[in-house]
């Protein structure tokens, strides 16, 4: 049997708290194309991003003036689900419409 060691949850707790880090975060970013509807962004921006439609139009209205703009700040596995998301759901309504992610 082990000894009790009143000080050992003290030892693990303060090893914990020097290898925890935060987790990187990533942007999403949607791009500006010619054939992809401006209502069908608001409505990805929406759906996927839980944007209200007053912000979503300003991010869509961003993206069209500048090529791209930022739908939100996620960890890397929401980021990467996300960007899958977008690209699914264009390709299924027949648009172009490109997504990416890079590190915030």
């Amino acid at each position: 049997m082990s000894e009790h060691r009143p000080d050992f949850g003290e030892e693990l707790e303060s090893n914990l708290e020097e290898d925890l880090e935060e987790p990187r975060m990533y942007r999403v970013l949607l791009h500006n194309d010619d054939y992809t509807t401006m209502e069908f962004v608001v409505e990805i921006l929406q759906k996927v991003f839980r944007k209200s439609p007053t912000e979503a139009t300003q991010i869509m209205l961003l993206i069209h003036k500048n090529g791209t703009g930022v739908c939100g700040v996620f960890t890397a596995e929401i980021a990467e689900t996300k960007v899958q998301l977008v690209h699914h759901l264009a390709r299924k309504n027949g648009f172009p419409l490109q997504c990416s992610m890079e590190e915030a």
